[in-house]
């Protein structure tokens, strides 16, 4: 199962509007959408929201990297419906790699957009201290876009002082992570007692369900949520892209999909 962001307009409830780029370094969902065709039927789910747009915010600014612009977009157009005050900066490596843009020039809300491309002029760039340092009082902040492009975003917004309560993600994939020196552990499953060994090339979700413990999932590599499970004992070591900090620090949820075991043993409430 994969998951794609919105991208229409909130009110409109007749069809679901997606933005897929086709990546040839994808596990295949970015291509096989691009295989679609006119009239082909599809099984898909409600939409989730695991990135929420607090619409009493008295200034909103929007951050979107290359194709990230897709949740964003959906914002604007509710930002802009409830004529609240937000801006948006949409960064892509050169206008002709600029999704949307046809429909943004158009919008209602094209005044409060800033394109910034890689290969502009130096005038166009997005200078992020300035932005962050001069937004208005109790600002939130929307990020969107590459793994590398959103930390550098986020880590740009926590050195000038923003609370982790207003900076707001949504990754697309996770960053790689170092396996090398992975040791297995047990996870035991709270309802029954029973303990299931994580091999050391394992993840947790693969060892349960070969166990006969089945956990939701969707992602599977720590970015959309959808297998949060909590810890009642043990320390889990977070390699998810959907905790915050102060989430991880707590250390009494964890994404199986992905994360492991710091301790010996981690207990599920499951």
């Amino acid at each position: 199962m994969r998951q794609y962001s919105l991208c229409n307009n909130p009110g409109e409830t007749h069809r679901y509007q997606i933005g897929v780029l086709r990546d040839t370094n994808s596990r295949g969902g970015s291509i096989a959408m691009h295989a679609l065709e006119v009239g082909q039927a599809i099984d898909i789910s409600e939409p989730k929201n695991h990135f929420t747009l607090t619409t009493d915010a008295p200034h909103s600014v929007l951050l979107a990297g290359g194709i990230g612009i897709t949740p964003l977009l959906c914002m604007a157009e509710k930002l802009a419906s409830l004529d609240r005050s937000f801006e948006l900066h949409y960064c892509t490596r050169s206008l002709d790699r600029t999704a949307f843009s046809t429909r943004i020039h158009a919008a209602s809300f094209a005044a409060n957009v800033k394109f910034h491309h890689d290969d502009g002029p130096q005038s166009q760039k997005l200078d992020l201290a300035s932005l962050l340092r001069h937004a208005p009082s109790a600002t939130h902040l929307y990020v969107c876009g590459p793994s590398g492009f959103m930390n550098w975003a986020l880590e740009g917004a926590r050195r000038e002082g923003w609370p982790e309560e207003r900076l707001h993600r949504e990754y697309f994939a996770a960053a790689p992570v170092d396996t090398s020196s992975d040791r297995a552990f047990d996870v035991q499953i709270a309802s029954t007692g029973q303990i299931i060994r994580v091999e050391a090339d394992q993840t947790v979700i693969a060892a349960l369900s070969a166990n006969g413990v089945t956990i939701p999932t969707s992602c599977e590599q720590g970015v959309c949520g959808a297998c949060l499970t909590r810890v009642l004992d043990g320390t889990p070591e977070h390699r998810d892209m959907f905790l915050t900090a102060d989430e991880q620090a707590r250390s009494d949820q964890f994404t199986p999909c992905c994360s492991r075991s710091k301790s010996p043993k981690l207990v599920l409430d499951v």
